[in-house]
C-alpha cells in the first residue's frame, strides 16, 4: 500500500509512463527471517552478485539468501546461495547441480571477480557467520577451504580491488555488529521502542564490528592485513554499504563505507607512501555526516562524476526522517552536501533508503539517480508513524545536464510499492540501456526492464580484457575516456571500472556510457590499472565492445 505521504512521487494523469517496467523473475523467492522481524538480523534481505559466470557472454546473478531464527538457533545452516543463468533476453533459469554454492549460517551478500587469474568470475560470500570463497572452474563452483577469511562476524557488503598494484584482487569486507540471539533482546521483550511501537533492537546499544581488509594471495586465498594497514578495532562501526575506486585521482583504489547511526568512513589509499596503509579522512573531506553535522543511518551508496569535473561525487541513502545525502566534489578534495539544493532531499525525507545507483538511465548524456526504499520495522504501518513499511522506489532524472546536476523525482517503475533492499544496474538484455534488479524483503527478486533504448539516445558499452599466456589480470580500477566533437567544441566522458554496487550488491565488470545526441566518437583511451595509457580506434556507437590490452583491437 502506498500512503498519502508518497502521492507527490506518483505520476499525474497525462504524464509519461515510468521508464522501467517489472518483469517476473522465477525461482527468486528470498528468505530473511519471519515477517514479524523480531531481530535485527532479519532486516537486511540478502544480496545480488551479477557477472557472466558460465562464459556465454550473458549476465547471470547469484542470489545470496538468508535464514530464519529457528534454523539459526538450532545450529542449522541457512539457505544456500543460488545461481540463475541469464539468456540475454531478460530470462533467467536455475543453474545445474554443478553450480551449487555451499550454504553459510545466514547469507548476506559478497563480491564476484577473478580471484585466481583463470579468467572466470569467482565468489566471496559474506554471512552472519564465517565468510566463504567459492572458485569457478568454468563448469561449476567449488568451495575453497582455508580461504584465509577470518572469524565469524556479521559481514554485509564487500568490494574487490587491487590496492597494492600486484595484479591480484584484494578484498574489503564491511562488518556490522556483534549479534547473538542469547545476548540481544527480541522485539517481543518490549525492550526497544520506535514511535510508541515495540520493535527489534539495534544498532544503538549493540557493539559495532571493525571492517576487514585482505590482501589477495593469487590462488583465491587471502591474508588479513587490516591492522597493519590502519583498519584497527578503534574504527569499528555499524557498516552497511561500500564503493571502491580512485576517488582522489591519485592512481590508486580508495574505499568509501556507509555506517548506520555513525559517521561514514572514507579510506584513502596511501600504501605507496612512506607511512603506508589507509587513512580515514571522511570528516576532513566532508562526507562523514549530514550538512548540519549530524551522523545518519547510512545504508546504500553510489558514486559517479555528476558535474563533469573529473572527480567523484557520492549519494548515500539514509533512514526515514533523514534525507538522502548528495555529496558534490569541490576543491582540495573536499565535498559539500547538496541534496536539498539539487532536488534529492525533500522527496526522500519520509523514506528509508537502501540500494542506489548513478547512471544514465534515459540515455540523454548525464547521470540519473535511483534509490530503493522500505522500512526496517513492520510497525511503520501503524497510525502516527509518519511513514510506512512498503515504500516506493524512485528515479531522480537529471534535468540539469552533465555539468550542473539537478533532479526531478518520479516513480522508478510500474511496480507496486515494496519493502526493497539491494539493487544492481546492468544491461541484462544487451539493448543498450541499463535495467535494474532489486530484492524485495521476504519476496521475489524484481527485474525492472528499461524502455529507454530506441528512443533516440546514443550509448556505448565497454568490456576490458587484460591477459597474457599465464593469467588474466584485474581490470578493476581501469579508466575509459571517450572523446567527441560537436559544433560547440570537444566533449568527453570518463568512467572507472568497478564492481562494488553499494548495499549488499556487486555489478558486472563493464562500463556503460549514455551519449545523448553524440552519434560518433573521435577518440577512445584506456588507462589500465598500472597507469599504462592505450588508445583504441573509436568504435561505432550503440554497441557493446570488448577492448583487449596491448592490441588496440576493438571487438
Amino acid at each position: 500500500m502506498i500512503t498519502n505521504l508518497f502521492l507527490c512521487a506518483l505520476p499525474l494523469v497525462g504524464e509519461p509512463a515510468p521508464l522501467f517496467h517489472d518483469v517476473a523473475l522465477p525461482s527468486s523467492q528470498m528468505t530473511s527471517g519471519t515477517t514479524a522481524k523480531d531481530w535485527i538480523v532479519e532486516v537486511d534481505g540478502g544480496g545480488l552478485l551479477v557477472a557472466d559466470y558460465d562464459g556465454d557472454g550473458q549476465l547471470d546473478v547469484v542470489l545470496v539468501d538468508g535464514s530464519t531464527p529457528t534454523r539459526a538457533q538450532a545450529g542449522q545452516l541457512g539457505q544456500a546461495p543460488r545461481l540463475l543463468l541469464g539468456d540475454g533476453k531478460l530470462g533467467f533459469a536455475p543453474a545445474s547441480e554443478a553450480w551449487q554454492i555451499p550454504a553459510g549460517r545466514w547469507g548476506m551478500a559478497g563480491a564476484a571477480g577473478d580471484l585466481n587469474g583463470d579468467g572466470t568470475a569467482d565468489l566471496v560470500i559474506t554471512n552472519w557467520g564465517a565468510d566463504q570463497v567459492a572458485l569457478n572452474t568454468g563448469a561449476g563452483f567449488g568451495a575453497l577451504d582455508g580461504s584465509g577469511l577470518e572469524g565469524e562476524r556479521w559481514g554485509t557488503s564487500a568490494a574487490l580491488l587491487d590496492f597494492d598494484f600486484d595484479g591480484v584482487l584484494d578484498l574489503y569486507v564491511v562488518n556490522y555488529l556483534d549479534f547473538d540471539f542469547d545476548a540481544v533482546a527480541s522485539r517481543a521483550s518490549g525492550s526497544c521502542e520506535w514511535k510508541g511501537a515495540n520493535v527489534n533492537c539495534g544498532p544503538e546499544g549493540l557493539t559495532p564490528q571493525a571492517d576487514q581488509l585482505y590482501r589477495g594471495v593469487g590462488d583465491g586465498r587471502f591474508a588479513d592485513v587490516s591492522k597493519a594497514l590502519g583498519l584497527d578495532a578503534a574504527r569499528a562501526s555499524f557498516g552497511l554499504g561500500i564503493v571502491a575506486g580512485d576517488f582522489d585521482a591519485d592512481g590508486d583504489a580508495d574505499v568509501y563505507v556507509t555506517n548506520d547511526s555513525m559517521p561514514n568512513h572514507l579510506w584513502e589509499n596511501r600504501v605507496r607512501d612512506e607511512a603506508g596503509g589507509f587513512a580515514e579522512v571522511a570528516m576532513r573531506r566532508g562526507v562523514a555526516v549530514s550538512a548540519n553535522g549530524r551522523e545518519e543511518a547510512g545504508m546504500g551508496v553510489a558514486e559517479g562524476d555528476l558535474d563533469g569535473d573529473g572527480r567523484a561525487d557520492f549519494v548515500v541513502t539514509n533512514f526515514s526522517g533523514e534525507t538522502h545525502s548528495l555529496y558534490l566534489s569541490g576543491g582540495r578534495r573536499s565535498y559539500r552536501e547538496r541534496g536539498g539544493q539539487r532536488g534529492v532531499g525533500s522527496a526522500s525525507m519520509k523514506l528509508l533508503g537502501w540500494g542506489t545507483g548513478l547512471a544514465d538511465f534515459d540515455l540523454d548524456g548525464d547521470l540519473d539517480l535511483f534509490a530503493c526504499h522500505g522500512h526496517v520495522y513492520p510497525q511503520a504501518d501503524q497510525p502516527g508513524s509518519d511513514t510506512s513499511y512498503a515504500q516506493p522506489d524512485l528515479l531522480w532524472r537529471n534535468t540539469g545536464g552533465a555539468s550542473v546536476p539537478d533532479f526531478e523525482v518520479e516513480p522508478l517503475s510500474d511496480a507496486a510499492a515494496f519493502v526493497s533492499r539491494a539493487a544492481v544496474a546492468a544491461d541484462f538484455d544487451r539493448d543498450g540501456d541499463l535495467d535494474l534488479m532489486t530484492i524485495e524483503l521476504d519476496g521475489p527478486v524484481h527485474l525492472l526492464a528499461n524502455s529507454a533504448a530506441g528512443a533516440g539516445g546514443h550509448w556505448l558499452g565497454v568490456r576490458l580484457v587484460d591477459e597474457d599466456a599465464e593469467r588474466a589480470r584485474p581490470v578493476l580500477g581501469a579508466r575509459v575516456e571517450l572523446v567527441w566533437k560537436t559544433e560547440a567544441g570537444e566533449g568527453k566522458a570518463v568512467r572507472e571500472m568497478r564492481s562494488s554496487a553499494g548495499f549488499q550488491a556487486c555489478g558486472p565488470e563493464e562500463l556503460h556510457f549514455g551519449l545523448g545526441a553524440v552519434a560518433s566518437l573521435s577518440a577512445l583511451r584506456v588507462t589500465w590499472p598500472d597507469g599504462a595509457l592505450e588508445e583504441f580506434e573509436p568504435p561505432a556507437c550503440d554497441a557493446w565492445v570488448s577492448l583487449k590490452r596491448g592490441t588496440g583491437v576493438v571487438r
